[in-house]
């Protein structure tokens, strides 16, 4: 994950979490001394950041209509997540995770903006109910350093192979993960109720008919339309995309067995003989996409040469190419795009977003065998030219990218409940509980004697 979806992230669970929780206000209590109730290391965590963590907690679970845990967990929960944050922003000094005032600001005006309200207009707020807006901000500034440290430590660090993939998607489908879909359409060539033999082979001779015709090459729809009695029949006949479990047992079985584009034998029934025809087949999660194939020049401009001057240079080339010179040989001489030059500067079949915006917004305004103009992006100026377009079924793709990801963030929870673990049973902690108030009160039964150190 990239910095900016990880900050995005950040800022959406904040949103609707820690925002929710400062704006609940404050507890009014009555106010006492502040004093340290645990060492974590070489840090120490003070009864007043205890009681601003609590209140958020509580604040949270009334706003999600939740059923509260007992004090004592609560209080043991909140004690805990304090600890294991004190470590990680230890651990993230020490190997240089630093979040600069620009994120912060950042982070902050995305907050305020998903929230509805100026970024005036949140620290008015936060004042109005007693709480320091400085304080919100190095809240925010932790919470963002933590999600760096565990992206540089555990994110980016679990990979998941393609045999992985493999076995989930084998076990998805043995499970009837992969739902099909059939589109359908039907013939009925209908019977009286209480039919005689004679009307029965009679209908039977009609259907026979409309087999044969269909297997001359008939229009299934127009014969739908002017044979069926069915109740799409103004429709040709069409039932639509159905699931399997939503087409008619009469003859779910055989349309599990066609395939696309099949027409099925007659199926009769006590209201007359049906025709089926599978018009179409997809999985659930079809995902059609237009592919466009393209290749292009990059010129980067350098100590000899300016933006100006690879400008004209890709305009000379372009100029060069509408009079008839070969665009991939052009590309093979002039293209600093190593990957591509190589093969004339194609691209290959390109999906949407696969490319930067700005090439993507040139690329997309182009028919195909059309050149663009010069333009820029981060890498340097290009010229595209657009081969071919096509709509291509995404699915298999789409679909190995959801198991990618599915067993990629279950690795990410294992990894780093373990990380966790390590990092807490090597720390230092030392609990402080010398008075025990309502707010201050944190039991533990694990705990050891209250004056002496704990170092699990």
């Amino acid at each position: 994950m990239d910095s900016s979806n990880l900050k995005y992230l950040i800022s959406l669970l904040l949103s609707v979490a820690v925002f929710a929780c400062w704006l609940s206000g404050p507890v009014h209590a009555e106010v006492m001394l502040d004093r340290i109730i645990a060492v974590v290391n070489d840090d120490v965590i003070m009864l007043s950041e205890f009681e601003n963590k609590l209140h958020a907690a509580r604040a949270q679970i009334a706003q999600e209509h939740a059923q509260a845990p007992p004090d004592e967990i609560l209080h043991r929960q909140v004690l805990e997540s304090l600890i294991m944050n004190k470590l990680q922003l230890q651990l993230a000094a020490t190997t240089g995770v630093v979040v600069d005032d620009e994120t912060l600001n950042q982070t902050i005006n995305r907050i305020a903006e998903q929230n509805k309200v100026s970024l005036t207009q949140f620290r008015e707020i936060l004042e109005r109910d007693g709480f320091s807006y400085e304080r919100f901000r190095e809240d925010i500034r932790d919470e963002i350093t933590i999600s760096r440290l565990r992206q540089r430590h555990i994110d980016n660090r679990v990979a998941v192979t393609d045999g992985e993939i493999d076995n989930f998607l084998a076990t998805e489908e043995l499970q009837g993960g992969a739902e099909n879909e059939y589109h359908l359409s039907h013939i009925l060539i209908a019977t009286p109720e209480a039919a005689t033999t004679e009307e029965k082979e009679q209908a039977r001779l009609v259907a026979n008919k409309v087999l044969e015709d269909l297997a001359n090459g008939e229009d299934f729809a127009k014969l739908a339309m002017s044979v069926s009695a069915g109740q799409q029949a103004a429709e040709g006949g069409d039932l639509g995309w159905r699931k399997a479990s939503e087409i008619p047992s009469l003859f779910a079985d055989l349309v599990t067995q066609m395939k696309e584009g099949e027409v099925s034998k007659l199926i009769e029934s006590p209201g007359g003989f049906h025709i089926i025809k599978l018009t179409g087949l997809r999985t659930s999660d079809k995902h059609m996409v237009t592919q466009t194939r393209a290749r292009h020049i990059l010129m980067r401009p350098n100590e000899l040469l300016s933006e100006a001057d690879i400008k004209n240079k890709l305009e000379q080339a372009k100029a060069r190419v509408m009079q008839g010179e070969n665009f991939a040989e052009m590309a093979k001489s002039h293209s600093e795009d190593a990957a591509s030059a190589v093969n004339g500067g194609d691209l290959g079949w390109v999906n949407p977003g696969a490319m930067v915006p700005e090439f993507e917004a040139q690329m997309n305004l182009l028919k195909p065998g059309e050149i663009s103009e010069p333009f820029k992006t981060q890498f340097g100026w290009h010229i595209v030219q657009v081969l071919e377009r096509r709509e291509h079924d995404n699915s298999e793709d789409l679909k190995r990218d959801k198991a990618r990801e599915t067993i990629r963030q279950k690795k990410i929870a294992e990894a780093q409940q373990n990380w966790l673990r390590q990092l807490r049973d090597e720390a230092y902690v030392e609990y402080r509980l010398e008075e025990k108030k309502p707010e201050e009160n944190v039991p533990d039964e694990n705990a050891p004697d209250e004056n002496a150190p704990d170092e699990n």
